[in-house]
């Protein structure tokens, strides 16, 4: 429980002071976690975007994850974080859409639906609840509700950076540094 509350403490302190004045809710541990989440699924999202369905099978080297199946791993991976987050039994397991989901539109359709699934856990958040002893995601050890979280975000935004390297070999612009409209 120590770990997870000084997890909360840091994320409170890196939270700038104008979005936690920003706060609707008083509660803006939470908020920071919800905004970290909001850059962080939609670069992830719109990197399924960009990537033409031709290059989805495109890995730099064997041995590494296509371009696809980072996008479905991402996918069932956040089914196991939200869950955790939400107290129940996740509804897809982590290697299920990488092992199932080839074309492009099944791809898509495997990460919109991890993404509304975590919406809901982000969503529901407060800082009381942040706080709270849950299951830990893929059967790990209790932890406080934000960890599960913070680590859902984190994993989304260590795969972007994947996404951004396959994107950039191939001549693409990645979606955090294309021109914002």
């Amino acid at each position: 429980m120590r770990k997870g509350l000084i997890c909360l403490a840091v994320v409170a302190m890196a939270t700038p002071l104008h979005v936690q004045a920003q706060s609707p809710s008083g509660s803006p541990i939470s908020q920071a976690i919800r905004g970290a989440w909001a850059e962080a699924k939609t670069n992830f999202r719109a990197s399924a975007d960009v990537m033409p369905e031709a290059k989805y099978s495109f890995k730099p080297v064997e041995g590494v994850r296509s371009y696809g199946a980072i996008l479905a791993h991402v996918a069932g991976a956040a089914y196991e974080f939200c869950a955790a987050a939400k107290g129940e039994k996740a509804p897809h397991v982590e290697a299920e859409f990488e092992k199932s989901a080839k074309a492009k539109a099944d791809i898509v359709k495997a990460l919109d639906g991890a993404i509304a699934y975590c919406d809901d856990a982000y969503k529901a958040l407060d800082d009381a609840k942040a706080a709270q002893m849950v299951a830990g995601a893929f059967g790990g050890p209790q932890s406080a509700r934000a960890a599960s979280l913070m680590g859902n975000t984190t994993h989304f935004q260590e795969h972007y950076g994947n996404l951004v390297t396959y994107m950039r070999i191939n001549g693409l612009v990645p979606p955090s540094s294309a021109p914002r409209r």
